[in-house]
């Protein structure tokens, strides 16, 4: 199969069908939690299908065929390029997903393998039969009509490991979780079959989902550094060229972070605005679904099919306006399309180096520093007035009574708990999380041991989350909307639209023998608290390594098209820091060394689990 794409016109061929069988073997068992649900069951509501007005709407602010630039490689095309092209009968999906499929034959090593496999190691699991047997159907329905397609069909998509994928065992960064297979979908996952896309199987995360570091995959840039947690393989697949995009899952941090440390374009929605109904739960209430791509049109793209209302597994979904505004999937035109913008750097939002009271700019690496002091050049040169203000310091009690306060709520049983934790332990209780994991480990006794250690005693954990009365959790979620509204207030002092940081403020270190994030946002917990966007992008490399640097904006809660208009218009202007394309590594004899899940050590202070994180600041 060849690499490059022949850019000539040409006419589908009618005999040749690609086909290729789709296995039809029924399943046992299920992805995950989900709410009301034990770990072995998985509620989907059916997506809705776009009508075809909306497609070609959609369609026709996409680049026309003139003018997509030729790739080097087939793999190199962005996701709104594809959707150009495969409508064009320049591409068949088949090709385009054997294209990845052979990539990842030749980079990834082998498969189901937590720990550093020889390769990259971002997928941790594929359905080479399944991608290519939708493919086939995907080209089969462009065949009927381009334009009556949904817009992702034939567009190869990887899936974090947390995530239902139904026939494909979901781990969640661990064999703790060997056998727990998914009998459906997760919601998000249907959404992208509804649109025609390709599943080509799951990415890796961290154990547990419980590292923003990372070490099981290998950066996408050079595989003997980090890549960035939890989601990390769906950063590195997204980066190297082994899917078009993926899915990533965030508790706080987990879709930033390995976007950052691996040069893609992501996105965190707002709480509420994706379901997250099939996924493996970590903290109900913060944990998000998004999409890590290679721009964000791209990704812009893939938040449009994903988002919407599914109010019975997922009633959070019914927070989100809806309809919910059209999100941006083009460049605003004109030289100056951030005129009337005003985007704040926080001084607060302090950084690891440094700590409290050290502006975050004085604390990156020179090389980072200089890249920050560009791209905000070029953001004024676009029409954006950009500005330091204080933020929120949510250090100072009066600021902040729910994120990083002091302050212990008095409950019946037990010592006093922290507002946090006071919302977040009965939400999981509240979807019966210990008890779901207390049943698998019932129903696969070979993994009983290692979910003890994980988890502890079940049954006690479970009481003391359900010990807590209705009164004191409706005490904490008072105390988080006590801050969102502080932190919006602060923008609003300011008159800031929008913020901007970096989530990684020098570079990052080695998988094993180093310090792995050596300055980073101390508060990378907060935008999951407050319930609000992110969206990150590269701006940048380091002067060392040549390993990317990323940016991010991030506001008010289901400001995802602010957010995203705003790096549209950046990454239209200045392409060639989200067009550039990592080399290809050249890896030893493809063979797993073996690490085991508990190799993966995590400090407190790395934790994607709030209340693991809390207790490392207290």
């Amino acid at each position: 199969m060849p690499d490059k794409l022949d850019t000539s016109p040409k006419a589908a061929d009618p005999n040749d069908d690609h086909r290729t069988g789709f296995s039809r073997r029924m399943f046992l068992g299920s992805g995950a939690a989900v709410a009301g649900a034990t770990v072995t069951t998985l509620a989907v509501a059916e997506p809705a299908a776009a009508t075809r007005n909306e497609h070609d709407e959609l369609l026709d602010s996409l680049p026309s065929v003139r003018d997509i630039p030729r790739r080097a490689r087939i793999v190199d095309y962005e996701i709104a390029e594809l959707i150009v092209l495969l409508r064009a009968n320049r591409l068949t999906s088949v090709e385009l997903t054997r294209a990845y499929l052979e990539r990842i034959d030749r980079l990834n090593g082998p498969f189901e393998v937590y720990g550093d496999n020889g390769g990259y190691n971002a997928f941790v699991r594929i359905d080479r039969v399944g991608a290519l047997g939708q493919a086939a159907a995907a080209d089969k329905l462009l065949r009927k009509g381009s334009r009556s397609a949904p817009p992702l069909c034939g567009i190869p998509f990887g899936i974090k490991d947390s995530v239902g994928v139904r026939g494909l065992e979901a781990k969640n960064g661990t064999h703790a979780y060997d056998g727990n297979v998914a009998y459906r979908d997760s919601t998000v996952v249907a959404k992208l079959r509804a649109q025609g896309a390709v599943i080509i199987g799951h990415t890796i995360a961290s154990a547990f989902s419980g590292s923003i570091s990372g070490t099981f995959a290998g950066n996408a840039w050079n595989p003997r550094f980090i890549p960035g947690g939890s989601s990390q393989g769906s950063g590195v697949a997204t980066a190297a060229r082994l899917a078009a995009a993926t899915i990533g899952e965030e508790t706080g941090g987990s879709i930033m972070m390995p976007a950052s440390a691996n040069g893609a374009s992501a996105i965190k929605p707002s709480l509420g605005l994706v379901s997250t109904a099939g996924v493996m739960p970590l903290s109900p209430g913060y944990d998000v679904l998004g999409p890590i791509a290679r721009s964000v049109r791209d990704a812009s793209l893939v938040l449009a099919a994903i988002l919407g209302p599914d109010p019975a597994p997922d009633p959070l979904t019914l927070s989100a306006p809806n309809p919910f505004p059209a999100l941006p999937v083009a460049a605003r035109k004109g030289r100056s399309p951030l005129a009337g913008v005003t985007i704040g750097i926080p001084q607060t939002d302090w950084m690891t180096r440094g700590g409290t009271g050290t502006a975050p700019a004085e604390t990156y690496d020179a090389d980072y520093r200089a890249a920050f002091e560009r791209f905000k050049q070029e953001l004024v040169r676009l029409g954006a007035r950009v500005k330091e203000f204080p933020g929120l310091d949510v250090t100072v009690p009066e600021n902040d009574p729910y994120f990083r306060t002091p302050d212990r709520l008095p409950v019946p049983v037990g010592a006093p708990v922290s507002p946090a934790t006071a919302v977040l332990s009965p939400n999981r209780y509240e979807i019966r999380y210990w008890q779901a994991v207390q049943a698998f480990a019932d129903s696969h006794p070979a993994n009983a041991e290692a979910l003890r250690r994980q988890f502890g005693d079940f049954a006690a954990a479970a009481a003391t989350a359900g010990s807590i009365p209705a009164s004191v959790r409706d005490e904490g979620e008072r105390r988080r909307r006590v801050l969102q509204a502080n932190y919006q207030r602060a923008l609003d002092e300011a008159g800031v639209d929008f913020m901007l940081v970096l989530p990684i403020g020098a570079r990052i270190g080695p998988r094993s023998g180093g310090t792995q994030l050596s300055n980073y946002r101390t508060f990378y917990q907060l935008p999951n608290a407050l319930t609000w966007p992110m969206v990150s992008f590269p701006i940048g490399y380091d002067g060392t390594e040549g390993l990317p640097i990323n940016a991010a904006f991030w506001g008010p809660r289901f400001s995802e098209p602010t957010l995203v208009q705003a790096a549209i218009d950046y990454q239209d202007r200045y392409p060639s820091y989200h067009r550039a394309a990592p080399p290809d590594p050249t890896f030893e004899a493809q063979r797993s060394r073996g690490l085991s899940p508990s190799e993966e050590v995590v400090p407190p202070e790395l934790s994607n689990d709030p209340l693991v994180a809390e207790r490392a600041w207290s």
